[in-house]
């Protein structure tokens, strides 16, 4: 178990760390889940018009998962322990699912395929937005199980992946309405 803690743009104390660490790594201690690195990054924002200045930003990487939470809170030390209990829940959930394999009823999942998208309509209405960020990412080979547990420890509203059995590029995303939707490289 390994857990460092960074500041960002802000020195941190031998108080705050120590504190980061110990709370963190309590909730660590836990789940007894080897291996599992934990990276925590501590800012504050400096606009005084948001209410709760204090992030902490917590990333895990437990055997090839992601699991990142990220709070907000007036205080430092208070944003951390929310940040902690958060974490823990978020590791008993992997538990859960991935490591003691549990029966659980899977998400019902809606195939798009392309004939039911208006792929005009859309560009129409991007036409005008620009590309704001740009980041590169490893698209894993998965099975669509481990997919739905990867969306839903990241906490995202969509995620890729190459499908293991076929070899093709798969997007995986949350409906408004409930259920998971699949785009499917034809």
């Amino acid at each position: 178990m390994e857990i460092t803690v960074t500041g960002r743009k802000m020195p941190i104390t031998d108080a705050l760390k120590s504190y980061a660490e110990e709370k963190i790594g309590n909730s660590m201690k836990v789940m007894d889940i080897d291996p599992l690195i934990a990276e925590v990054v501590l800012h504050m924002e400096q606009n005084p018009a948001i209410a709760c200045p204090a992030v902490c930003e917590v990333t895990m990487t437990a055997k090839g998962h992601i699991i990142r939470v990220e709070e907000r809170e007036e205080d430092m030390y208070a944003a951390i322990d929310v940040a902690a209990a958060k974490v823990l829940r978020q590791l008993r959930k992997f538990k859960t699912r991935v490591v003691e394999h549990k029966t659980r009823t899977k998400a019902e999942t809606i195939r798009t395929t392309a004939e039911e998208t208006d792929f005009d309509a859309l560009m129409e209405e991007l036409a005008d937005d620009a590309v704001v960020r740009e980041k590169d990412v490893e698209f894993l080979p998965l099975t669509e199980e481990e997919a739905l547990v990867q969306i839903d420890l990241l906490g995202h509203d969509f995620f890729g992946y190459i499908d293991r059995d076929t070899d093709t590029f798969r997007i995986l995303y949350r409906r408004d309405n409930g259920g998971y939707g699949l785009l499917k490289q034809i």
